[in-house]
């Protein structure tokens, strides 16, 4: 989704420069210049883009919906882990970039969900996504968003990155994880407390061709996403009148939960092995948060979250 909509205004963007209104174009080329670290400084949401009523109809298709386990202050700031990928990220953008609904559990609390930083590089795109609140997953942009002194910043990061999406199969639970532990170094460093965030069903909005780990497909998903920044997953659903074949996601709920805060305190040099601490505990409270609510989301009781 994100990448069509990049690609229209990269498009569109080209037939500005090249036709009859290309001064149009040097002029956006100079703001663009001069407007280039905004999406590391906090972005520039629009509350009137993330209230269109178009999300209202996206987030009641599937349906997408909000659970909170437990308050967030906001005299604090905060790290929501998001988890898993899947292939729209709907979950995270439904609840954090769209509606009221996380202002009403919330109040007082402002998200951030950052994103690679490339999409950023869009003519045209990035000031829609900056609308909606969306900002970049660079150090710099966390840092920025987390170093408020007042609290009531949550950075939102989807973990498993584009690599985990490559893993978004139909009642997959492979999460992307033991090997990223940068976010945990930014929660220690800003003292911002970590909260795991779950999303039952974003798995289930696709099916993805096959592509096990060390099969020629996954290789050169693999290599793209290194060189490209972010994954091609070979994904397909439903058709707009029939379910056999198709790009639109199949209509099935996401529950999307906000797990119980974990305190942390700052520490503007952690050494590894506090890193390595803070990350086990995190992983011990994500997979409670997991285990406490698979059975209201279907999830059979001897299926369990696989960390790689």
């Amino acid at each position: 989704f994100l990448s069509f909509t990049a690609e229209f205004c990269c498009g569109f963007f080209v037939i500005l420069i090249l036709g009859n209104f290309w001064f149009l174009g040097v002029l956006y080329l100079l703001w663009l210049y001069h407007d280039w670290d905004t999406p590391c400084a906090g972005g520039r949401r629009f509350q009137c883009v993330r209230n269109w009523t178009i999300w209202k109809y996206f987030r009641e298709y599937f349906p997408i919906k909000l659970i909170k386990t437990s308050e967030l202050s906001p005299e604090h700031n905060y790290l929501l882990g998001f988890h898993p990928h899947g292939v729209l990220v709907a979950g995270a953008f439904g609840n954090f970039c769209t509606g009221q609904n996380f202002k009403t559990l919330f109040p007082g609390i402002t998200p951030y969900l950052h994103i690679t930083p490339i999409w950023f590089g869009c003519p045209f795109f990035r000031e829609y996504v900056m609308s909606a609140g969306m900002v970049s997953a660079s150090k710099e942009s966390v840092s920025y968003v987390l170093n408020n002194e007042g609290g009531g910043h949550a950075s939102v990061i989807v973990i498993g990155g584009a690599e985990e999406s490559l893993n978004a199969h139909p009642g997959s639970l492979t999460l992307n994880i033991l090997k990223r532990k940068g976010f945990i170094k930014m929660a220690l460093k800003h003292g911002a407390h970590l909260v795991p965030v779950f999303s039952f069903g974003e798995n289930e909005l696709f099916k993805q061709v096959a592509n096990p780990r060390g099969s020629r497909l996954r290789s050169i998903q693999e290599r793209l996403q290194k060189i490209m920044g972010f994954a091609l997953p070979l994904f397909h659903a439903r058709g707009v009148f029939q379910y056999t074949f198709g790009l639109i996601p199949y209509r099935q709920p996401i529950h999307t939960i906000v797990g119980s805060p974990i305190p942390v305190k700052k520490n503007l040099n952690p050494t590894n092995e506090e890193i390595e601490q803070l990350h086990e505990l995190y992983l011990q409270k994500l997979n409670k948060l997991f285990e406490d609510h698979k059975r209201n989301y279907g999830i059979p009781e001897q299926r369990c979250l696989v960390f790689e």
